[in-house]
């Protein structure tokens, strides 16, 4: 079945994985990628594509809803993923405005359209799937169950507070108007193109260049770390065959304190550097925790294994060297996104198309 999907934030870290995944795994799709390229947004993490057949690029806002209702019918889009978002917590609480902007009123604006757009359609021949994350639940304690898709939601932060509130309109376009939907919440990415303000990658990228280490308080928030690409993998799982109107939570069953992450990453990072393992513990400094930082957030998966079968693949300590690694092998990429060259090249480029 030939399907229309549009992909939204896919020049970002996930988004790009997720489109990569459709346009190799699906050459039958058209896969549409909608992306504003705000400073998380990169064409160069999809070069190897972009002359894919099935496969176009749109730079736009999710917020303009003439353009969407337009990539709605140029298009003919009947499938939507919904991952564009602007998501670090601390640019959150710096503008909370703009994150209330993109990712409430963005939401809002692609679920009118499709709305519009699927008026006279069977709902069986369309899907809106809206990708969240684990930190609209709130956090939890040592000890405490595992977040499930029935859990209250308590967000904490501008950032989670503007998710939360785009997942409600997501489900009430569903119960309002029928629109068929999914959401999916999942727990902290990590892998190859992520940018470096994120902690991974940022501390992959200080070790080289023997800075320091900024940890927040002790160190002792417990995240769930997901390999970006199981994620993209549950995602096709979930658009195909989850139940229309569900939530599904997609987690690595794989919880960590931060500070022991930063020392696994060291550990790896020093032995495919040459250096004795262990030697850049030194660089770790603690600095002063952020506002309103959740203790643990951890994601009980289970219902997405009953349903769809679906579970990580990436052992963390595999995963992460593999990381490592591509890090370590793309250092032009980390420099062009470090120093804001990519910035400069994708705007002068989309200029000269316009003159």
């Amino acid at each position: 079945m030939k399907r229309h999907i549009l992909i939204t934030g896919g020049a970002g870290f996930i988004g790009s994985h997720v489109v990569r995944h459709f346009v190799h795994k699906y050459p039958e799709y058209e896969v549409v990628n909608l992306d504003l390229l705000t400073y998380a947004g990169n064409l160069a993490n999809l070069r190897d594509i972009e002359q894919e057949a099935n496969y176009h690029f749109v730079r736009g806002d999710i917020g303009d809803i003439d353009l969407v209702r337009s990539l709605f019918r140029e298009h003919r889009i009947d499938g939507v993923i919904h991952l564009a978002a602007e998501s670090h917590v601390d640019r959150s609480i710096r503008d909370p405005f703009l994150f209330a902007r993109t990712n409430t009123l963005g939401t809002l604006s692609l679920l009118q359209a499709a709305r519009e757009a699927w008026e006279s359609l069977p709902t069986n021949t369309c899907r809106f799937h809206h990708v969240s994350t684990d930190e609209v639940y709130g956090a939890l304690q040592p000890g405490e169950e595992a977040f499930c898709e029935t859990t209250r939601y308590n967000p904490h932060s501008p950032y989670s507070a503007s998710k939360a509130s785009s997942d409600h309109f997501v489900r009430a376009y569903h119960d309002t108007y029928g629109l068929p939907v999914v959401i999916t919440n999942c727990s902290n990415n990590y892998g190859p193109y992520q940018f470096p303000e994120k902690l991974i990658p940022l501390c992959i990228r200080n070790i080289c260049a023997n800075k320091s280490l900024p940890i927040y308080g002790k160190g002792e928030n417990v995240r769930d770390w997901l390999h970006v690409q199981d994620h993209a993998e549950a995602i096709d799982e979930v658009f195909h065959r989850g139940r229309d109107g569900e939530s599904y939570n997609i987690g690595g069953i794989n919880e960590w304190r931060n500070i022991d992450v930063v020392k696994l990453l060291i550990r790896i990072t020093d032995e495919e550097l040459g250096r004795a393992p262990g030697s850049s513990e030194k660089l770790i400094t603690h600095v002063t925790d952020r506002a309103g930082h959740d203790l643990r957030y951890a994601i009980n998966a289970d219902k997405l294994r009953a349903e769809l079968g679906w579970s990580p693949k990436h052992t963390f300590e595999d995963g992460l060297r593999d990381t490592v690694r591509w890090y370590l092998t793309h250092k032009q990429w980390m420099e062009d996104v470090t120093s804001g060259a990519y910035e400069r090249y994708y705007s002068e480029m989309y200029e000269n198309r316009r003159s």
